[in-house]
């Protein structure tokens, strides 16, 4: 006869696993069981260092000690522990929210956010949120990084699809231009075309080991607090360019930490 208390722990954290945030009442809702057992639950689990609690993103996640577990905690989630502690500092400095977001087919997935730090914020919440890749500052500096195979096996994608915002798939010349400027400059900014107008994202890539992009970063702002979109990309793009770095080099040293 197994032990019922060891099973639900193992649920919990099965379903901990399958999705980047989880609140008490989600939890409830796929594992069915009552709300002070997963408290009882999730704080055991958060004692023992295989789950942590953070208000920022409103709700649990499980820790890098997942992978000891040979089970659940993947190179993508590395990343925002790697950059967590540089977005909330810049947000902290520069005041403005600053968000991770990573691949997720033909998107970008908003993984972190430093919204909740921030008093100054365009937005109430942006974890979870999907962004296009051609429109969407964390979605082109991202895009533009990729190799040509994958840069390719995307766009052959987003031209399938009846997005307005991946429209530009269908213009080779343009998006050509466009990707080679971003790669040049070393940044991304939101298109101008769509909302929200009154703000814009200013995104950097994270590059991981082989020169490989991983994720983006990137940090939002009123366009009203600037005389220029020029003005405020000079202030903050070489301040998420070392974020980004940093942020990389991190991610090596947690990668091979977990690998001994």
């Amino acid at each position: 006869m197994g032990i019922r208390a060891v099973e639900r722990a193992m649920t919990v954290l099965q379903e901990l696993n399958l999705q980047p945030i989880n609140t008490i009442a989600q939890l409830h809702a796929r594992t069915k069981l009552p709300k002070p057992t997963l408290v009882r639950i999730l704080r055991t689990l958060e004692d023992a260092g295989y789950v942590e609690n953070d208000p920022r993103q409103g709700g649990y996640h499980v820790s890098a000690l997942v992978t000891s577990l040979s089970s659940g905690f993947h190179k993508d989630p590395l990343v925002v522990e790697a950059g967590r502690a540089w977005a909330i500092a810049m947000t902290r400095q520069h005041k403005w929210p600053v968000a991770i977001a990573l691949p997720d087919y033909d998107r970008m997935v908003v993984r972190f956010s430093t919204v909740p730090d921030s008093f100054i914020s365009p937005f109430h919440s942006t974890v979870n949120k999907r962004l296009n890749l051609l429109t969407r500052g964390l979605g082109l500096a991202y895009l533009a990084f990729l190799d040509k195979e994958e840069f390719e096996l995307i766009i052959g994608v987003l031209k399938r699809s009846d997005d307005p915002e991946n429209a530009l798939s269908h213009h080779p010349d343009e998006l050509k231009r466009l990707v080679g400027r971003v790669h040049e400059n070393g940044y991304a900014v939101r298109s101008s075309l769509v909302e929200p107008k009154n703000s814009n994202t200013i995104a950097v890539p994270i590059i991981g080991q082989g020169d490989r992009v991983l994720a983006s970063i990137g940090l939002t702002y009123f366009k009203s607090a600037f005389k220029s979109e020029q003005e405020a990309c000079e202030r903050y793009a070489p301040i998420l360019k070392s974020a980004a770095k940093a942020i990389s080099e991190d991610l090596d040293r947690l990668s091979n930490q977990l690998a001994v």
